[in-house]
């Protein structure tokens, strides 16, 4: 049975303008489940205003803790949907269900601990010159946000940008990727439960031109994106133009790195699991593998073994640990670097092609593909592959790795994996990226900071900081004193 969505606007379930839909399409068996709607750029128009005016008639006069306690409730028809939600991603977009599942937790404990801080958004008094004069700040909502989501996890983007969003007391326009948007809009049934007031929560989906329709209009006070970086030069460049802030979250080229004394059994499993959990489709893939030579073969030995024996299968087995390419066009394009990495005459240890077997025939599957002694100036180590795709790379000292580690222009994550404290704290301070992980990878909290630098981004999510992408400080000055002042000269 195919689904058919509606878009969500002002807490009404819209039908697209002339009947405008497209197809979702099952990674894994290639069949259409869902008809997802086209927005017009009338029902942009009408999601922002309807926005808007929630801003201004209710939500900004609706406290922290009425904000919180709805904030609670979504969490709990999160949690209490997390099963159903999770099989609807994994649907999607090919992701395994054990990963989607989870995340649908994740999401829910994010609204929980936005909720907290609902109510704890607090200014300062600041002592001034003057004894006769106060001042003291206001800590306020933006208004208006767009919140742009990537296919790979809508439901785990998403809590990264909506908790705060509300918590800090902004209306939303939710604008999920088109090549993953069902969740976000099965998502839409719970707000409408949870009793938000209409127009705080709105979702409208559709290709590009919807995206472009929201991050141009004029009423729209912040835009927070996660993607492509070429996506968001453009989007950066939109709010440039209207000089409203944007929260960007795009890409990486990490690098993990094992050092001589590291534990191997725990580094290669993170190896294993910082580029092939999700299909090396994360921003934070550890895709650069870093390693000193004095343990590199047999690390590379390690990975090969393991890799070769990565259970590929239907993502909504929980004993499979590796699922498709989510749509077409990305499949084909994991494809297309691994044979210009072959061209470019990198090493080849496993993988290196579409995988085949039973079960595998419909979908977008990709071999667990390892290439080794790369050099760290090629495409492949530079380039974000997006995909089950990783990069082996020696090096000889700790100077050597640092120097190599930062050799990119991204700096989202990074990890490393040693025995030596002094080691890690030198490393922790030098490693140019938002995240650095010590004996461990590709781990999150919702209460823990996320973020990178460079062309990865800028901007926090997560944690009490993505609060402040969604507030705006105000300065208030009140003379309560009863001296004259000159007209005329600056109060000082």
């Amino acid at each position: 049975m195919t689904t058919q969505y509606k878009l969500y606007i002002d807490n009404q379930f819209v039908a697209p303008d002339g009947d405008d839909y497209f197809p979702a399409v099952n990674p894994y068996t290639g069949e259409t489940h869902a008809m997802v709607p086209q927005a017009s750029d009338a029902q942009v128009a009408a999601a922002v205003a309807a926005a808007r005016r929630a801003y201004e008639t209710v939500w900004s006069k609706t406290n922290g803790l009425e904000r919180a306690k709805l904030m609670i409730r979504l969490a709990d028809l999160l949690e209490a949907n997390a099963e159903r939600m999770g099989i609807l991603e994994t649907t999607d977009n090919g992701k395994v269900i054990r990963e989607t599942g989870a995340q649908m937790l994740f999401a829910a404990r994010a609204y929980r601990f936005f909720a907290g801080t609902a109510d704890k958004i607090f200014g300062q008094t600041i002592p001034l010159d003057q004894k006769d004069v106060f001042d003291f700040t206001r800590r306020e909502a933006l208004g208006v946000c767009v919140l742009i989501t990537a296919w790979n996890s809508p439901m785990g983007l998403l809590s990264n940008k909506l908790a705060p969003a509300l918590a800090a007391g902004n209306c939303v326009i939710i604008k999920p990727s088109e090549h993953a948007s069902c969740t976000t809009l099965e998502f839409a049934k719970l707000v409408d439960e949870a009793g938000f007031p209409p127009g705080v929560i709105n979702i409208v989906t559709g290709d590009y031109r919807v995206g472009q329709a929201l991050t141009r209009h004029g009423r729209v006070d912040r835009v927070s994106f996660t993607g492509s970086p070429e996506v968001g030069r453009k989007i950066a460049a939109d709010a440039g133009e209207r000089l409203i802030p944007v929260t960007l979250e795009l890409g990486g080229k990490s690098p993990n790195i094992i050092f001589e004394d590291a534990d191997l059994d725990k580094a290669v499993v993170g190896a294993l699991a910082g580029i092939f959990a999700a299909t090396g489709q994360t921003c934070i893939a550890g895709s650069r593998l870093l390693v000193q030579r004095g343990v590199y073969d047999e690390v590379v030995r390690r990975l090969a073994e393991r890799a070769k024996t990565i259970k590929l299968g239907n993502p909504l087995d929980k004993t499979t640990e590796m699922g498709t390419a989510a749509n077409e066009p990305q499949f084909k394009r994991i494809l297309g670097k691994i044979d210009a990495a072959k061209a470019e005459g990198a090493t080849i240890v496993t993988g290196g092609k579409a995988a085949s077997g039973d079960g595998l025939e419909k979908g977008f599957f990709i071999e667990p593909t390892i290439f080794r002694d790369v050099s760290n100036k090629s495409e492949l180590a530079q380039e974000e592959v997006f995909g089950p795709v990783l990069a082996v790379i020696p090096f000889d000292t700790e100077e050597e790795a640092v120097a190599i580690a930062n050799d990119t222009k991204y700096g989202l994550a990074s990890g490393v994996w040693t025995t030596n404290l002094s080691r890690a704290m030198r490393m922790v301070r030098a490693i140019n990226a938002g995240t650095v992980w010590v004996n461990t990878y590709r781990a999150a909290q919702v209460m823990a900071p996320f973020g990178g630098f460079k062309d990865s981004g800028f901007g926090k999510e997560r944690g009490v900081m993505a609060l402040e992408e969604f507030l705006q400080t105000k300065n208030v000055m009140i003379d309560f004193s009863l001296e004259e002042r000159d007209p005329f000269a600056l109060k000082m």
